[in-house]
């Protein structure tokens, strides 16, 4: 590729990143319905002209966020066993688990979803892959056969989601390392060995 044709992308990406973060703030105040094309481009500092090389409508440059954002999931979701040919829980490092990275790096957009309701089906997808990722990618090496896969990888992206929504909720008050030292801990601890006391409610 020629260095004409690398600054061409280069500005490409810049024009569309700054349309990108110009929507997203937009959003933290203005229902999406209600931001028109005028109010994106002025935010981002280019004409009309630009946003429609790229885009024919917002609702396209939407989806584009909504893409960015499963596409990083996803990485971040395989970094603890992307080059690896067998995973496992007990040896896993807590810096090696970047999914609260992920969250960190569009906390904007997931304080969207879970406080404004602004993109309800970007949270929808979000969850499927978090429970279709580890039923693709990988396999039980020693199976429990009373265990249902699909149930499991429910339960876990639930979890890892109940996590991240307590994370937004309370205004990102742990750091992304804290975050995946404690799922580690969760991961490692064996409740089936767990002794609870109960306590009891006194009746008024």
């Amino acid at each position: 590729m020629t260095d004409n044709n690398t600054g061409i992308d280069r500005r490409i990406r810049k024009s569309k990143m700054a349309l990108k973060e110009s929507l997203i703030s937009l959003m933290q105040s203005k229902d999406f319905r209600e931001i028109s094309i005028t109010d994106i481009v002025e935010l981002a500092d280019l004409n009309r002209g630009t946003f429609y090389k790229h885009y024919q409508y917002k609702e396209e440059l939407l989806e584009e966020v909504m893409e960015d954002v499963i596409a990083d999931l996803i990485i971040s979701y395989r970094e603890p066993y992307k080059n690896a040919e067998i995973f496992t829980i007990n040896e896993l490092t807590a810096s090696v688990i970047k999914i609260f990275e992920h969250v960190a790096n569009h906390a904007n957009i997931y304080t969207l979803i879970l406080k404004s309701n602004a993109w309800p089906t970007l949270l929808e997808r979000i969850c499927n892959e978090l429970k279709k990722l580890p039923v693709e990618d990988l396999e039980d090496y020693r199976p429990n056969p009373k265990i249902n896969k699909e149930l499991a990888s429910s339960y876990q992206a639930y979890a890892i989601l109940g996590m991240i929504i307590e994370w937004v909720n309370t205004g990102f008050k742990y750091s992304a390392d804290y975050m995946a030292e404690q799922l580690l801990e969760i991961l490692n601890n064996k409740s089936v060995n767990a002794v609870f006391k109960i306590n009891h409610l006194k009746q008024k």
